[in-house]
């Protein structure tokens, strides 16, 4: 996880660094065997983790497993090492608390402030981040207990995780799915990294629309006009504000990557269909990042069959025509008042201007507020876990980010929207 330390590693001054605490909570639904994944991320990423199991999560796994990937004994109860006085200890001594899977009963206990195992008391007294990945069956989800617990919970500062969408126990499909554990822990690591923060979850209470990838146009049943986005920057945006707390939702384009958890994620293929994906979201979105990189074209006419080779070697001729320019659009028509829009520009410059220069003049015909401003000479950034750019703010002002993660940048741009949403009256 992004600032912490690793096993044996040293401050400057030769002190070892304390590993970064972490409880696991663990409830009984039959999504704890999928915790197994995550407390092997989270311990071969350096971290001390306390599991606490409740007694029906070890009806699903049992406390030799807990133990051996955690390293630590396992204990349930409040009277295992009693001298130690754990349910209090535990929650005390922790950066973090991670209850993955949180079944509808351990939602409600915490809502109500019930401490009848060594779970609920720890969460009473933890004075940490908590974070919680409810998993259950939807018709449990969507109960108007479970949702008032949940936004008690959230009232309270907690991140509750959205669940995810498909395959439920038995032949049942729904939202209510535990998210990949791979997806748990970036949400961990981000809020594990912003821990001192003054305000955590700055997005709370906020809907947010970023969209990602590139898109295709096709000439054929087989062949298409596209890019070279991966959608990383886009997911590590998505990431990043249901981290902070937001209601998100992903227009994703042609994007091979697991969907971010607590996120809303709207596949698409054209400019078309992207178009369409953001304009839906625009009128309750309070921030739209647009990350994705559409097409400026599509062809004229689409072949409803594979485009044959000519024999005579020849090479047919491409009529083109330009796509709607999305950022543009709800730059100039804002839907919905106060709203922060965000662009991205990919930039490689020419002998007549910079990057700096063509990003200001788009900046300017897009009217969007920030524009996230990309050098991509030589095919830098595609692809890449990293990244380096310039926000520029239609104020004229420019932050330079220097090369780090995605995840890092993501951070920077929701840290200048949350200024600009806090600056607005009421």
């Amino acid at each position: 996880m992004a600032g912490e330390s690793r096993p044996g590693a040293t401050t400057s001054d030769d002190r070892p660094q304390r590993r970064p605490r972490v409880v696991l909570g663990v409830s009984g639904g039959i999504a704890a065997y999928k915790a197994c994944e995550l407390l092997r991320r989270l311990t071969e990423s350096g971290h001390d983790v306390t599991v606490v199991p409740t007694a029906a999560a070890l009806e699903f796994v049992g406390a030799p497993t807990w133990a051996a990937l955690s390293g630590k004994p396992v204990a349930s109860d409040v009277w295992h090492d009693v001298h130690q006085v754990p349910h209090v200890r535990i929650g005390q001594a922790a950066d973090l608390v991670l209850v993955a899977p949180a079944t509808a009963d351990v939602l409600a206990k915490a809502a109500h402030g019930l401490a009848d195992d060594l779970l609920s008391n720890t969460l009473l007294t933890a004075r940490c981040p908590v974070v919680f990945a409810p998993a259950m069956h939807t018709e449990m989800w969507e109960h108007p207990a479970t949702q008032e617990n949940v936004a008690t919970l959230r009232r309270r500062g907690a991140l509750v995780i959205e669940p995810a969408e498909g395959r439920l126990t038995g032949a049942d499909t729904g939202k209510g799915r535990f998210p990949e554990p791979a997806e748990i822990f970036e949400v961990g690591r981000d809020v594990l990294a912003r821990a001192r923060s003054a305000n955590l979850l700055d997005l709370a209470g906020r809907h947010v629309l970023v969209s990602a990838g590139g898109t295709r146009e096709y000439l054929d049943p087989v062949r298409f006009l596209g890019n070279r986005s991966s959608g990383r920057q886009g997911y590590a945006l998505a990431r990043a504000a249901a981290a902070r707390g937001a209601e998100v939702t992903l227009a994703a384009a042609n994007v091979s990557l697991p969907d971010p958890a607590g996120v809303k994620v709207v596949h698409v293929e054209t400019t078309a269909e992207l178009r369409d994906a953001v304009l839906a979201g625009t009128s309750t979105a309070d921030a739209v990042v647009m990350a994705a990189a559409p097409a400026d074209y599509r062809p004229s006419t689409v072949s409803e069959t594979k485009i044959k080779k000519a024999d005579d070697g020849s090479a047919g001729s491409l009529a083109l025509e330009q796509n709607p320019d999305i950022l543009a659009q709800i730059s100039h028509d804002r839907v919905r008042l106060g709203a922060v829009i965000v662009g991205f520009a990919a930039e490689t410059g020419d002998e007549t201007a910079s990057v700096l220069d063509l990003a200001r003049a788009k900046l300017l015909r897009k009217g969007c507020d920030l524009l996230v401003v990309n050098d991509v000479s030589g095919g830098k950034v595609f692809g890449s876990t990293d990244n380096e750019a310039v926000v520029l703010d239609a104020d004229g002002t420019a932050t330079p980010v220097p090369h780090g993660s995605k995840a890092a940048l993501a951070h920077v741009v929701w840290d200048q929207v949350v200024a600009r949403l806090d600056r607005l009256p009421g």
